[in-house]
């Protein structure tokens, strides 16, 4: 029994942020159940390439919807709002990332649903929130890097603002928005009554900003960036410049610091009395920089982290390719391996959580593939879910 057997979640969701939340819940064995609507081709991201999977799906949809199910029903239909009633009774949490004026709109509501089943958990994922001036506002992901000032924060100092690689916000956001529709489910289950939850990208990335927030907050620091994305305050922290290429060091500590000057055969550095401490390596930042990287050079990165490794804190610099054939990424069971219709042996990033027991590994799921099957399940016979198919409610 993986932890989340026998909860129920219902899924509105599309692209990113809300379809990553629900992912970690189906890895952990709840029953995810998108609902799309098959006259719009259900879930955008099904049709976003380059690489597409047949009909109605692709590679990026895959990689966020793995061992859910998916069920065709319009929404807006008075017969499939009947329909999404009855399914509303069977579950625990409905989890949505639509724009902030929508949930009320579409009636996906604590207030719409606890008439068919008072300890519904909603928990509502948006851009900016379902109240306020911009609730009804589309947003996306480095919208938001940008305005929370991460891409002020990002990048060379005398280089144009940079955003994350990825999708930082889209699939931090997704992660809190499931915890707190666990919270809530939780709650509901003690008390017999649930409620309605909101998490924004807008509020996350606010909220990462973190202990930078709390100095300006407090004492009025404005963090900027750092040569060679460095800590904004701890040195060494950085990239340093190795003979092939660059190594991350991190000396988060004096011990580390005086552990790193051992290591590389300058023990002197940790009584210089430039380098003494934190405040002084920070001021003498440049200087100290340019002695690493003249010690660094002399050997190749995989030298130095045979030298470094499990000692002092560091790590190599790899593109995409390196990092995902890493041998230890591969140690770790990284890869999942599955069959998908189109393509057998189909590979994902496999789920962070390590539960000593495999996880569920099934391909994510044809627009409308569990329709037939969920209909019955709430007691539909099979003329009823012919005469929906005919007035295309699923």
């Amino acid at each position: 029994m993986l932890p989340l057997a026998g909860v129920r979640i219902l899924a509105v969701e599309v692209y990113g942020a809300g379809p990553f939340g629900t992912s970690h819940l189906a890895d952990l064995g709840a029953e995810v159940i998108k609902i799309e609507n098959r006259a719009t081709g259900g879930d955008v991201s099904r049709a976003v390439g380059p690489f597409l999977l047949g009909e109605e799906d692709s590679v990026f949809f895959q990689s966020l919807n793995r061992n859910k199910k998916s069920l065709a029903l319009d929404l807006k239909h008075p017969r499939g709002r009947e329909v999404f009633l009855k399914l509303v009774a069977t579950a625990d949490g409905l989890m949505g990332n639509l724009r902030g004026d929508q949930p009320e709109r579409l009636g996906l509501t604590f207030a719409a649903l606890s008439q068919a089943n008072p300890k519904i958990v909603c928990a509502h994922l948006s851009a900016y929130g379902r109240d306020g001036a911009r609730k009804s506002w589309p947003g996306y992901d480095y919208l938001m890097q940008g305005e929370a000032g991460w891409l002020y924060l990002s990048g060379e100092p005398d280089g144009p603002p940079a955003r994350m690689g990825l999708s930082v916000v889209d699939y931090s956001t997704g992660t809190t928005c499931a915890l707190a529709l666990l919270a809530g489910i939780l709650e509901a289950r003690r008390t017999g009554r649930g409620r309605d939850l909101d998490v924004s990208l807008y509020d996350v990335a606010m909220h990462e900003l973190n202990y930078p927030a709390a100095w300006y907050l407090n004492e009025g620091l404005v963090t900027a960036r750092a040569p060679r994305s460095a800590h904004p305050f701890i040195s060494p922290s950085q990239l340093q410049r190795t003979r092939d290429g660059w190594i991350f060091v991190m000396a988060q500590t004096q011990r580390f610091w005086e552990l790193l000057c051992e290591r590389i055969g300058r023990p002197d550095l940790a009584s210089n009395s430039d380098f003494l401490d934190m405040p002084r390596r920070r001021v003498n930042r440049d200087r100290l920089t340019q002695v690493l990287d003249s010690e660094f050079q002399k050997r190749k990165t995989a030298e130095w982290l045979e030298l470094l490794g499990g000692t002092v804190p560091c790590g190599p610099v790899y593109d995409m390719a390196r990092a995902l054939e890493n041998p230890y990424f591969r140690e770790r069971g990284g890869v999942q391996v599955f069959d998908h219709p189109d393509q057998p042996g189909f590979k994902l990033v496999a789920s962070p959580f390590r539960l000593g027991e495999p996880l569920p590994a099934s391909p994510a799921p044809k627009l409308g593939q569990h329709t037939d099957s969920i209909l019955t399940e709430l007691g539909l016979s099979n003329s009823e879910i012919q005469e929906l198919k005919h007035l295309k409610v699923v």
